[in-house]
């Protein structure tokens, strides 16, 4: 499932191509939104939030998508074939003069008043990705001012994770009611980062905080480059770089809706850190 940076990477992209601009093309492919008529609406942004993505119109209507585990946003010229969006995969189609995006196989989309963004987006955690989680830099984006979302900060996140008690770290850091826009990558690759075993329960970690900004900074690291640093994830059988011992796989969360995940067993060992 696409992770946090990739829904910056995913807003920025919009809002090049959209924000400011006004559609002269509106179609949305889904059964609840296809009456919903976003024509002749000048697009204000898109404000990026964990996975969530939220496109802000002038007439204080609001797109909300999700991309789910197969979704993405694909910008084309509006004078290209491809924005003709024939395809049955398209779910909405958001069309200016100049450019069209193009939302593929989008897992969630709805049209909501903006001023209940706060009320849609109540049930999650702070955006690991946000400016002010922490004192280190967020990932700004291009759009307008951010409304009072969820509790921000790195604090509102270490608050929730001390009320998973025994439940295992990586399934916490999975968890977006406590920390949005961190999947199984960065999930991976932050506890890696900091000497964890996966399946270590979440009130024995001595520093949750040094766990949470390692996620941040390598979020950080892969919105400025493009793709993510992967030191384990998807090298099961392969040397680890740091010890030289096997990467290994396994599974975090229970049926159905278990994870995989990736660690190496010399660096993050059972019991210690």
């Amino acid at each position: 499932m696409p992770e946090g940076d990739v829904l910056r990477r995913a807003a920025a992209h919009l809002d090049r191509a959209l924000a400011g601009h006004r559609l002269v093309r509106a179609d949305l492919r889904w059964p609840t939104a296809a009456t919903v008529d976003l024509t002749g609406r000048t697009v204000l942004g898109t404000r990026p939030y964990g996975k969530h993505l939220l496109t802000r119109f002038d007439d204080g209507r609001t797109l909300h998508t999700h991309l789910r585990m197969d979704g993405s946003w694909r910008i084309v010229p509006s004078a290209d074939r491809r924005a003709g969006a024939r395809s049955p995969d398209v779910r909405a189609v958001l069309g200016t003069e100049r450019w069209t995006a193009v939302g593929y196989l989008l897992g969630m989309l709805d049209v909501v008043p903006t001023g209940t963004e706060p009320t849609l987006l109540a049930h999650l955690g702070p955006d690991v990705l946000d400016g002010d989680f922490d004192t280190t830099p967020g990932v700004p984006w291009a759009g307008p001012p951010v409304l009072e979302l969820p509790t921000p900060g790195i604090a509102e996140a270490v608050r929730r994770w001390a009320a998973q008690g025994g439940r295992p770290v990586a399934e916490v850091l999975l968890d977006q009611r406590v920390v949005a826009g961190i999947g199984t990558i960065f999930t991976a690759e932050s506890l890696f980062a900091c000497g964890w075993w996966p399946w270590t329960p979440a009130d024995a970690v001595t520093d949750p905080a040094e766990v949470l900004r390692a996620a941040r900074a390598l979020l950080r690291s892969s919105v400025a480059s493009g793709r993510p640093t992967a030191a384990v994830y998807g090298r099961e059988g392969r040397p680890c770089t740091r010890c030289g011992a096997r990467v290994a796989r396994g599974d975090v969360g229970e049926p159905p809706l278990q994870r995989r995940l990736y660690w190496c067993p010399g660096c993050q060992v059972r019991g210690r850190r």
